[in-house]
């Protein structure tokens, strides 16, 4: 398992070693003690998430705020899409920064995004199961985001469809600017 810090500060990429015979495959996708020793921190998952989009489906920019504020470790279990990590964190050196990394079933990459970093990721294959582990419940009060195509954080979501599927919840998320008033 190789443990890579991404450009932005705390966020990690996690690259499987796999083994492939006649009969398949099989990999590590998370071993706490090589995780931990890693990114240098204990993380504890408390709840497991899977969404299940189609093509063109963009999912995102979300956090949750606050007390309830989460950590999450993303991967695809089937399918491929194009996935970005915000950092929202004022303090941070990496402040209002992207990081965009594709995740597919293919190359079995997860990435650890810490707590302060807004998420979203755009399905690229006809479908795509994208799982989630989470050291924080779900707490509806706390839930936020940023809009997707905010004009200040310019992320190029290299979409495969000419107008990605977006929920009416998140097409009514705050800017940048606006987050932070």
């Amino acid at each position: 398992m190789k443990i890579t810090e991404t450009s932005l500060k705390g966020c990690f990429i996690i690259q499987p070693r796999l083994f492939r015979d006649e009969r398949g495959l099989f990999f590590e996708s998370y071993q706490q003690k090589k995780f931990e020793s890693a990114i240098g921190k204990e993380v504890h998952f408390v709840q497991d998430n899977i969404s299940v989009s189609k093509k063109g489906v963009l999912r995102g920019l979300h956090l949750q705020t606050g007390l309830h504020a989460q950590a999450k470790l993303v991967q695809v279990a089937h399918g491929e899409v194009l996935d970005v990590v915000v950092d929202l964190r004022p303090e941070s050196p990496t402040f209002g920064q992207h990081f965009k990394q594709i995740l597919s079933s293919e190359n079995r990459t997860s990435i650890f995004i810490p707590k302060g970093m807004a998420h979203g990721f755009l399905t690229l294959s006809e479908e795509a199961t994208f799982m989630y582990k989470c050291d924080a419940f779900y707490n509806l009060a706390s839930e936020s985001g940023i809009i997707y195509n905010d004009e200040d954080l310019k992320i190029d979501w290299e979409s495969p469809v000419e107008s990605p599927i977006i929920s009416e919840k998140d097409k009514l998320l705050p800017t940048f600017k606006e987050f932070f008033k």
